[in-house]
């Protein structure tokens, strides 16, 4: 079993905890804005989507193989390496499925935010809470695990999440103040659901703290990988497009795969 100093341990629950309050910086962009800029969104989301997919098939992915390489062998370590990974899209595939991750507009003028049921926004709101707090918590084991084993890893990591954290914090925001008109309630409901990151990864580390091998991490990482790649693909890109009116897209994607690119080699150093 793999013995991590204790001083690591909260080290990448604070990063975690970082990434995951990223959703209150969103619910203030609702609260203390008239409406925000969609382009920018745009961009930032690409940006998160091109750094989470680098990171994830670049470096955690290959750690998953490096870890299970250890443990049985390099042939068997690259098979054990790319199972998990697909398992962990499995994962979250069948997460989306059974809790679909809603992609509200920005726009306050959306029919959905007119309509004149109060009953109907507070029902949007809980739905949109639920849906969201259900897919942090496997962002927060990415973030914490990565951050664990390797923080030159996990802290581009932990900043590409807490981008994509923070139109989720819109989504959330917007139809709990439109059903309560409660400044306080709708910057509460993000908050927590962005504290849903280190409550995961505490309640991971617990389970899997007494067998903590080379396999373990090679288990985590692959899945990592595979949940990371899949939320990008389909969650930031196409939202990044929605809000798209340019090449804000393609620019926010090549940026981001850059700047992991550049903050991993330079972690390296």
């Amino acid at each position: 079993m793999l013995q991590i100093p204790p001083e690591n341990v909260w080290i990448a629950l604070a990063v975690t905890l970082a990434a995951g309050l990223a959703t209150a910086i969103g619910s203030l962009l609702v609260l203390f804005s008239r409406r925000p800029n969609p382009r920018l969104l745009a961009f930032g989301l690409a940006f998160a989507g091109g750094a989470m997919v680098y990171v994830s098939l670049s470096e955690i992915l290959n750690k998953s193989i490096a870890s299970f390489a250890l443990a049985y062998g390099e042939r068997t370590g690259f098979t054990y390496g790319t199972l998990a990974f697909l398992l962990g899209v499995i994962v979250i595939v069948l997460i989306d499925h059974f809790i679909p991750n809603p992609h509200d507009s920005l726009d306050k003028q959306d029919p959905a935010f007119r309509e004149n049921s109060r009953e109907y926004l507070k029902r949007v709101a809980l739905l949109t809470s639920i849906a969201i707090t259900a897919h942090n918590f496997p962002e927060g084991l990415a973030t914490f695990f990565a951050t664990l084993e390797s923080p030159s890893v996990g802290m581009p990591l932990a900043f590409a999440i807490a981008i994509h954290n923070i139109p989720e914090g819109i989504a959330i925001a917007v139809p709990v103040y439109f059903a309560t008109q409660n400044k306080a309630y709708a910057f509460t409901a993000s908050l927590l659901s962005g504290l849903a990151e280190p409550v995961g990864a505490a309640i991971g580390y617990v389970l899997l703290s007494g067998s903590l091998s080379h396999a373990t991490f090679g288990w985590v990482f692959g899945l990592i990988a595979g949940v990371m790649v899949f939320l990008a693909l389909d969650e930031l890109l196409p939202a990044a497009k929605r809000y798209a009116k340019g090449h804000e897209t393609v620019y926010g994607l090549v940026a981001g795969m850059g700047t992991l690119a550049i903050s991993l080699v330079l972690f390296k150093w």
